[in-house]
Parts: structure tokens; C-alpha cells; sequence
């Protein structure tokens, strides 16, 4: 694992050229999205009225027509995202980027993957640095916020991503399985939402999206510790909302289920048959679709009012989806992951 001296080091990898500010601004201008810039708190409109989706369409309309005002002053948001070099995080991080963010991209041992992503963003106009280090160590933490603070001067959105699974059924399960999942998708989440937190409180703004898992909610055979860690962050998600909403910071969870990753493309065709007859639309959800709803939640004015929710991200799934049979299948999934693991959630 990395230690706090080789974490720092590795921030300074990545040194990307001057963005095209132009470029950071129309993406920026055309979400409507001016709550970060300079002096945002005084020239972001006020939502006053009590009259429910009208007044917030009155507001959203507002914020895009100051924004289209004087779009050339915005700050371009400062973004990091965990486990951030495949996968879901990178997805995210992508769409943040294109969107006119500053990104750090943040990984573990993925440094080449990391590296391409922040190629990518910066091809397309934007900002991008590149951070190594583990989310669950305190110490690697601390130089991954002062990494971006010294780039950018300030930290604006936090999604916690990064995840992994050690998979095996409970009476089968090493302690060291169980710490391991807990540290990096619990207590990492807790160590990474403190530190930008006394960023954000200082300049009474932040958004924060945690990606926890559809089976937070129902448990999955094979995974007690993966399950165990991802309810304690939707608990700990609502949580830190009630905590921090005197400060204008939201804070809102993603639980997405069946993805397509490394791992499904893995299945053999009849498990995959079983897998997606189960689902409505008959496919998986792809990481594009979670970093949308990412992507809405850390920018769109729309998404002011929402905090301390969890955002279910599936297709339909009823209580047949979690039925005996659909246990069996996902532990069968699991088994795939144990010949290429550490699987990791773009970590």
C-alpha cells in the first residue's frame, strides 16, 4: 500500500497543461451551474417560493440565465473522484470532466489506466491530475486533499467510489476479508468525506455522491462483508446530510445494480442468460447511465433541494429480482471475480 510520502509523489505524475478556460466555461454555462463560481453566493438566485416544482422551475431558469449572463467569469468546479481508473469511477470522472470540472482522479494501483482518463478529459478541454493512494489510510488521504487544494486552491464535489470484494460465503470468511472490505468502502468513505468536509464548511458549499450498492439494501449470498459495508454507507449518507445541511452541503448515495464490467464480460453465455432475464429491460446498465445521474446530483441547480437520498440505480427490480434463485445466480457471479481479484470497482 502506498504510504503518505509515496502518495504525495505520485500526485505529481499527472501535470496537465493550461485548460482551455473558454471551453470549461460554455460546458459550465450550458448546465446552468454557477453555485461554484466566484461570488456564487451572492449572485445565485434564491429559491423563496412555496409553490412547489413551479417555483423550482423559476429557480433552475434563474440560475441558467445569470449563468448565460456572465459565463466567461465561472470557476470550473473542483472534483475527486475515488477509484477513479475504470469502471464506474472512470465513467465518472469522464463526464465531470467534459462537463468543464477540474478532476483528480484518484487510484490504487491502476496508474496507467488512472493516467488515460486524465488524458482523455484534457483532450477534451479540460482539467485533469492523477493521485495515487489508498482511501482506506488516513495519511493518504490527507496528501490526496492537499494535492488538489495545492493544484486548485479548493475542493467543491467529493464521490466516493472506490470499492472492492473479497467474496466468499460467511462460514468460509477470513477476518482479514472482512477488514479489508470494510476499511476501504466504509471507513474510507468516512476518512475522504471528513477531510473535504472542512474544505466545504469553510466556504459553506459542497456536494458529495456516494456510490454504495443495490445489495446495501438487500443483502446478497457471498457478500456479508460487501453488503455490510455499502448499508453502512447509505446509513452513513443520510447521516452526514442531516450534519451538514446548515452548510449547504448535500450529500446523496448512488446504488446501482448490475453493471457492465471486466466481470460480466467474464460470464459464460447461459449464467449471463439467467442474469439478465431477470431484468426488465433485458440488459445491464451501462457506467455512462450512473455517471449521468452522477453528473446531475454534483451540478445541476435542479439538484439543489436533494440531499440525504439514495438514489436506486436499476431497472425495476421487484422483490422476484431478489428471489432464492437470483441469490444463487449472483453467488455464482462472485466466484468469477475470485480468479482476477482484487476486483475493484474502477479502484
Amino acid at each position: 500500500m502506498a504510504t503518505a510520502a509515496a502518495a504525495a509523489a505520485a500526485a505529481a505524475v499527472s501535470s496537465p497543461a493550461a485548460p482551455r478556460a473558454g471551453a470549461a466555461a460554455a460546458a459550465i454555462a450550458r448546465r446552468g451551474f454557477v453555485t461554484f463560481g466566484a461570488g456564487a453566493a451572492r449572485s445565485s438566485p434564491t429559491l423563496r417560493s412555496g409553490r412547489g416544482f413551479s417555483g423550482v422551475r423559476t429557480y433552475v431558469a434563474a440560475v441558467e440565465q445569470a449563468v448565460a449572463k456572465d459565463a466567461t467569469k465561472l470557476e470550473a468546479p473542483v472534483v475527486i473522484v475515488t477509484g477513479a481508473s475504470r469502471g464506474i469511477g472512470k465513467a465518472i470522472a469522464l463526464a465531470l470532466g467534459k462537463a468543464g470540472c477540474k478532476v483528480l482522479v484518484n487510484y490504487a494501483r491502476s496508474s496507467k489506466e488512472a493516467e488515460d482518463v486524465s488524458k482523455e478529459i484534457e483532450a477534451a478541454g479540460g482539467e485533469a491530475i492523477t493521485f495515487g493512494g489508498d482511501v482506506s489510510k488516513e495519511a493518504d488521504v490527507e496528501s490526496m486533499m492537499k494535492a488538489a487544494l495545492d493544484k486548485w486552491g479548493t475542493i467543491d464535489i467529493l464521490v466516493n467510489n472506490a470499492g472492492i470484494t473479497r467474496d466468499t460465503l460467511l462460514m468460509r470468511m477470513k477476518k482479514s476479508q472482512w477488514q479489508d472490505v470494510i476499511d476501504l468502502n466504509l471507513t474510507g468513505v468516512f476518512l475522504c468525506t471528513q477531510a473535504a468536509t472542512k474544505v466545504m464548511m469553510k466556504k459553506k458549499k459542497g456536494r458529495i455522491i456516494n456510490i454504495a450498492s443495490v445489495v446495501g439494501l438487500t443483502g446478497n449470498v457471498g457478500q456479508a462483508n460487501y453488503s455490510a459495508a455499502k448499508a453502512g454507507v447509505i446509513g452513513f449518507t443520510k447521516t452526514v446530510a442531516r450534519e451538514y445541511a446548515s452548510r449547504n452541503i448535500n450529500v446523496n448515495a448512488i446504488a446501482p445494480g448490475f453493471i457492465a464490467s471486466d466481470m460480466t464480460a467474464e460470464l459464460g453465455e447461459e449464467l449471463e442468460k439467467k442474469i439478465l432475464s431477470t431484468i426488465p429491460l433485458g440488459r445491464y446498465g451501462q457506467p455512462e447511465e450512473v455517471a449521468g445521474l452522477v453528473e446531475f446530483l454534483a451540478l445541476n441547480p435542479a439538484a439543489s433541494y436533494i440531499t440525504g437520498q439514495v438514489r436506486w440505480h436499476y431497472d425495476c427490480i421487484s422483490l422476484r429480482f431478489f428471489c432464492s434463485e437470483f441469490y444463487l445466480i449472483t453467488f455464482q457471479l462472485t466466484l468469477v471475480t475470485r480468479r482476477c481479484l482484487p476486483l475493484t470497482e474502477g479502484w
